[in-house]
């Protein structure tokens, strides 16, 4: 697949034209997991200013996943046997995806940056193996997805979960492990090899010893244990003192507050808008630039950020738009909401095994930096069972309700779906609906025609002897639908956001 460059010269300043279909359907699939027909329709007309405001409003109030009733157990709630406790451990894990997924599926940006920061601040759960570890790890996440940074990091840093998979419960005073401050300034605030030192890795190291209590027994949360804390002076980024895990965080965010922005901004445009920010022109680097006076001059709040970047020309401009590879869970998650067809936890489950199928596994990411993206997505194996799962997505939803099919294509088509007999005027706005900037030539907009006429009789349609076909009508018209995202779900625009 041709990787787009970005040759984007818009600015950051309000995008001010009411919001054609075209773009509101860019903002949902980029905000969240994308939207139904009938939410892209009712923000058509309306101002990126309201809608992007309402959108991050309803991030900002929604709570976490209520805890399970296993939120809080240890090892010791566990059956003895060895079988037992594993199948319940995996029975727990499940119930906990799919809860999850469910909250991608349903909570639009919340959840969208929740599993952006989950490949941000990286665990994998089959290093650390403990569901109540994972359980408030995940809270961590969605608790602060669209809250204050600088919070975040230092939260994050103290969850099970990190402490476990970065060996923080390992970093005794006499004895540092340096994995998490390497980590925590390498890939969670400043980026690799950017203006901080070995030495500063080293004293940090120490200032964050003394988590270790219940450290390496199992899963049992991990506190801290002052026997275990450095206790000696500290010199990190020039401050010298006998510095703890809360100076730690201070230090960074007064010392290096510039790099910590200009970093996690590069990472957010590059996730929302354009792979590749290093473009030609230097236009994404202005952009990033702006971002970052906005990050700090909200000290670290990430709403405002978000606010300024999805209301921005630049977001909008139309060569922002179709230039992203959709992750698994887009691919899939994106079917589902913009066809509306009915789901159960069930097409969640199998949402996450088909994921991990092509490359993402639901809390588990490839290793501590994270799933790559983008191109990472597409190769030989992964782009054939890109096409083969989808399509057996299409084949349940078809299997299990013919009629929804009739009914997605009713509502994007309107009163044509009633009174028109030609079958290209009905499959032309589906297919411009389910790519993000419709097919490239007229040659592969008449293989998709062709698709949706299937297999009946030309006559049928209008120029016909008896023109009685209609898509509100005719018995097969479900199946048309079917065909026609079938033949779509293999097209290369298919892949793309």
């Amino acid at each position: 697949m041709e990787y787009f460059i970005n040759c984007n010269s818009s600015t950051l300043a309000p995008y001010t034209d009411p919001l054609d279909q075209l773009r509101a359907t860019h903002l949902y699939r980029r905000l969240g997991f994308s939207a139904s027909v009938q939410t892209i329709d009712a923000a058509v007309n309306q101002t990126a200013d309201t809608l992007v405001d309402n959108l991050v409003d309803q991030a900002l109030a929604l709570g976490p996943i209520a805890p399970p009733t296993w939120a809080d157990w240890t090892n010791a709630d566990y059956p003895a046997d060895d079988d037992q406790a594993g199948q319940m451990r995996r029975a727990q894990q499940e119930e906990f995806a799919i809860a999850y997924g469910n909250s991608l599926l349903n909570n639009n940006l919340r959840d969208r940056l929740s599993f952006f920061w989950h490949n941000h601040f990286v665990t994998e759960i089959d290093v650390y193996n403990c569901n109540s570890f994972l359980y408030y790890y995940i809270d961590c996440l969605q608790r602060n997805a669209i809250g204050n940074f600088r919070t975040f990091v230092s939260e994050i840093g103290l969850t099970s979960a990190m402490l476990y998979y970065l060996d923080g419960v390992r970093n005794r005073g006499n004895n540092p492990n340096e994995n998490y401050a390497r980590e925590l300034y390498e890939l969670f605030t400043l980026g690799e090899g950017n203006n901080y030192t070995e030495e500063d890795i080293i004293e940090t190291a120490k200032a964050i010893s003394g988590y270790t209590e219940n450290g390496e027994i199992g899963c049992t949360q991990v506190t801290f244990n002052p026997e275990d804390f450095n206790t000696e002076n500290k010199t990190i980024f020039g401050q010298t003192g006998n510095w703890g895990y809360d100076d730690v965080i201070n230090i960074l965010f007064t010392e290096r507050p510039n790099d910590i922005a200009w970093f996690i901004c590069k990472k957010l445009y590059e996730f929302f808008v354009h792979p590749d920010s290093d473009d030609a022109t230097g236009n994404a680097q202005t952009i990033i630039n702006g971002m970052a006076a906005t990050f700090t001059a909200n000290n670290f709040e990430i709403a405002p950020v978000l606010r300024q970047l999805f209301k921005s020309q630049h977001f909008f401009d139309e060569t922002a738009i179709g230039v992203i590879i959709k992750s698994p869970f887009d691919l899939y998650m994106n079917l589902i909401k913009e066809t509306g067809f009915i789901y159960n936890d069930n097409t969640v489950i199998n949402v996450i095994d088909a994921s991990r199928l092509i490359g993402q596994t639901m809390f588990d990411p490839f290793d501590v930096a994270g799933w790559q993206r983008d191109r990472q997505w597409i190769n030989t194996n992964f782009i054939i069972g890109r096409w083969l799962t989808t399509e057996v997505f299409l084949e349940r939803f078809f299997q299990d309700n013919p009629e929804q099919f009739r009914d997605f294509a009713l509502s994007i088509t309107g009163n044509d779906g009633i009174t028109s007999n030609n079958p290209d005027i009905i499959s032309r706005p589906i297919i411009d609906r389910m790519l993000p900037k419709g097919l490239l030539t007229d040659g592969e907009y008449e293989k998709a025609y062709v698709a949706f006429r299937s297999d009946v009789d030309e006559t049928y349609y209008e120029g016909g002897a008896t023109p009685d076909w209609t898509l509100s009508s005719w018995p097969t018209a479900p199946s048309q639908v079917y065909l026609l995202l079938r033949h779509l779900s293999r097209e290369p625009e298919f892949q793309l956001k």
